[in-house]
């Protein structure tokens, strides 16, 4: 059974649809990359998904023994998230929190989940770097083994390579395809047109008729030539 099936999901706000008919599913290993022009209702998904807001009808069924909390979540970065003035450490082992239940202090297994997940993430070293002072590339590493601390099912990531050079992005990407290789589920808002390449599915929303299906389906489709049209034309932004 998959981790996730949406079935004919309306989003939006205050009772106004932003998007309707959205079905899609997440199976173990899936790379899923959602792409749509700005406006289109990504992150009221994104919300939806992480059980932040609810759908205004349609179904979300969780499968296979994922638990609500166990979906690894690496948000869009804000000025104050850069900033954030806490150890490399500090940042990684809040990713355990679910798992310490209503214990008030870490424990051995949180703390050797947080340092395998820190060296799977080769940032092992900088564990007692101060977070706001690291790369931007760095930084999206820490978040990443943050997400994966919380979880080793499911993980969302909402536009990681905003900022970063040509040469990091690739880099990110390579890490998440090799963790979806291992059976990591990985769902990336995106609208990076590089994206598409590293992805298994692709879930391109739209207000009506979403597209959703294999990466072959998809460049196949006028979907993916509306897409490489808007972006190339630098008019589609996150």
């Amino acid at each position: 059974m998959a981790y996730l099936t949406c079935n004919h999901l309306a989003l939006g706000y205050e009772g106004k649809v932003m998007v309707s008919d959205l079905n899609f599913e997440v199976n173990k290993g899936d790379y899923l990359c959602i792409v749509g022009e700005n406006g289109a209702g990504k992150s009221t998904l994104v919300k939806t998904l992480l059980h932040l807001k609810d759908a205004l009808s349609g179904q979300i069924i969780t499968g296979d023994g994922l638990k609500p909390y166990e979906v690894g979540y690496l948000p869009q970065q804000t000025v104050v998230q850069k900033d954030f003035p806490a150890t490399v450490q500090e940042i990684v082992l809040s990713g355990t929190l679910a798992k310490c239940g209503r214990k008030f202090f870490y424990g051995k297994a949180e703390l050797a989940l947080e340092k395998e997940k820190m060296k799977r993430m080769e940032i092992w070293d900088l564990r007692k770097k101060c977070y706001r002072n690291l790369s931007g590339g760095q930084k999206q590493r820490v978040l990443l083994a943050r997400a994966l601390c919380a979880t080793g099912k499911v993980i969302l990531l909402d536009e990681p390579v905003t900022g970063l050079d040509p040469k990091v992005t690739a880099e990110f990407y390579q890490v998440t395809k090799e963790l979806s290789e291992e059976g990591i589920s990985v769902i990336m808002v995106s609208h990076d047109i590089q994206a598409v390449s590293y992805a298994t599915h692709i879930l391109h929303v739209e207000r009506e008729h979403s597209f959703y299906g294999t990466k072959e389906e998809y460049l196949k489709s006028d979907k993916w030539k509306l897409f490489q049209c808007i972006g190339e034309n630098g008019e589609w932004e996150a």
